[in-house]
């Protein structure tokens, strides 16, 4: 109102006020990414969240080569494509000060170099600097040479230190997380060498006791982070029920901010991939992402593919990830690849998939835990409905948490009123159906006449001030299966026509 209601002098009063005209068009749920990992275990930060916005920024709070700084890197790579203008925030752990215990390994090279050749290290991906042996290099001197071609390379999640005959590796964090680095020497060619310098490789072990990740999840507050990036593999069992039990709550009526948590696996075994998810049929929360035989962290796998998923996600929330090429995620040997039968083993198991398409890794199935005995299908298994749904949570709580409706009189339908602050049942049902119009606009749901009309509001018979609401909708499907039937003969040419 330009003038005050009880005004009596002669005046012109003019309220200029933006007004949305689109009439319950539909907003994006604007999607944020959460990482829920550790730092480097020579750094010292505050317990608290970081928005991020490059993998330099991670490095240079939480220390390079951390969980956080490898997580970082996936989303946004050197290389460019990365998550652009969606938000990041770290929610950090630190290393188990009680129990705690950094992985180790090994590299011990035996023989002397007969000819000069170069090579790499490769330790969960990532390449060291190359380092060349000359003819007459000593074990020692090959040593020296190993330990700086690590080190020189600031994202390694290990440090090399020189144990005179062997190069002795340490993982930049504690906890067992650390056991799933891979340590590689390849030659030139990329391949494993085969000259008169051997390499024996002691694998990472020996870390234990990840921290609790429940300090980082009570970070999260009121900010809607839709997704997280779980540092700690799917072993880490303790972690998924963690993030789980959170995530159940932040489905809660008065909370209406869940997210979906992913973790990655290169395990190439399907039965073996599979075991903790299957074991977690009502697990809406966690999802499994996977590149079989690769020899990247499962955080790096989640990482790079958390980037394409949230991208979809943000710009057109409808659309599967099926076919998204994950850049910079190196796949195993073609032969550990599982084929149809065995990805659609993997998703009744609770595990989402990737193909490779020309040597490249391609996401597929993307899937939660959830599959309950009888759930035909299950209404949480793919992570796009669980998308479509927090959209819809979104657009509602849009309509309804505003001052418009917040503390209006509330009247019945075939009252009459001047006051332009009033509201009705009717005006509720209109409200929702506009939002119902819009999501079927945007393929988010499907039939949107049905759904219309099973859309009811009425004043509560027990409470004059509160307005009960139901609609229900249907979920749009995608092409995620597509069945041709081909049948063929063959032309046996025309029959003659006598004449």
């Amino acid at each position: 109102m330009a003038v005050d209601a009880t005004a009596v002098a002669r005046v012109v009063g003019i309220d200029a006020q933006f007004r949305d005209l689109r009439a319950g068009a539909v907003q994006y749920l604007p999607q944020h990414i959460g990482i829920v990992g550790q730092g480097n275990s020579a750094a010292e930060y505050p317990l608290e969240p970081y928005r991020i916005t490059s993998a330099a920024m991670a490095a240079a709070r939480f220390g390079f080569g951390s969980q956080i700084h490898l997580i970082a890197l996936g989303l946004f790579p050197t290389t460019g494509g990365g998550v652009g203008s969606i938000p990041v925030t770290v929610f950090p752990l630190v290393d188990d000060y009680d129990a705690g215990a950094a992985a180790v390994g090994s590299i011990t090279p035996s023989g002397a170099a007969g000819v000069a050749a170069t090579y790499r290290a490769r330790i969960a991906g990532i390449l060291s600097a190359p380092f060349t042996l000359a003819v007459g290099d000593s074990v020692a001197i090959i040593c020296d040479k190993i330990v700086a071609a690590i080190n020189a390379v600031l994202e390694m999640p290990l440090t090399a230190t020189d144990g005179t005959t062997d190069v002795d590796l340490t993982a930049k964090w504690e906890g067992a997380s650390g056991n799933d680095i891979t340590v590689e020497v390849l030659d030139n060619a990329g391949a494993v060498p085969t000259s008169d310098v051997t390499f024996v490789i002691v694998q990472p072990a020996a870390g234990a006791a990840d921290p609790d990740v429940g300090p980082a999840l009570a970070m999260l507050g009121g900010t809607w982070v839709t997704m997280i990036v779980n540092a700690m593999g799917p072993a880490n069992t303790d972690a998924l029920d963690e993030l789980s039990a959170v995530g159940e709550g932040r489905w809660g009526q008065l909370v209406r901010r869940p997210f979906v948590a992913f973790t990655g696996n290169p395990e190439a075994v399907v039965a073996t991939a599979t075991t903790v998810t299957d074991a977690r049929p009502t697990d809406r929360v966690n999802c499994q992402l996977v590149s079989p035989g690769s020899v990247h962290l499962p955080l790096q796998i989640a990482a790079a593919q958390v980037r394409e998923i949230a991208k979809v996600a943000n710009n057109n929330p409808p659309t599967d990830y099926g076919s998204r090429l994950v850049r910079g995620l190196l796949p195993g040997a073609d032969g550990v690849q599982w084929d149809y039968v065995q990805r659609d083993q993997a998703v009744k198991a609770g595990s989402s998939t990737v193909e490779l398409k020309n040597g490249l890794v391609n996401i597929s199935d993307v899937v939660t835990m959830y599959k309950p005995a009888g759930e035909v299908p299950p209404a949480y298994r793919y992570v796009v409905d669980i998308i479509k749904l927090m959209t819809i949570i979104y657009n509602l709580d849009l309509e309804f948490s505003n001052p418009a409706w917040d503390g209006a009189p509330l009247i019945p339908d075939d009252q009459p009123t001047v006051n332009p602050n009033a509201r009705k049942p009717s005006s509720a049902k209109t409200a929702v159906c506009a939002v119902l119009d819009s999501l079927a606009l945007e393929a988010i749901i499907s039939d949107p006449k049905t759904a219309k009309a099973n859309t009811f509001a009425s004043i509560s018979s027990q409470n004059p001030k509160r307005l009960d609401v139901r609609t229900t909708v249907q979920l749009s499907g995608n092409s995620n299966i597509i069945s041709v039937d081909l049948f063929f003969g063959f032309f046996f040419g025309t029959p003659a026509i006598v004449g």
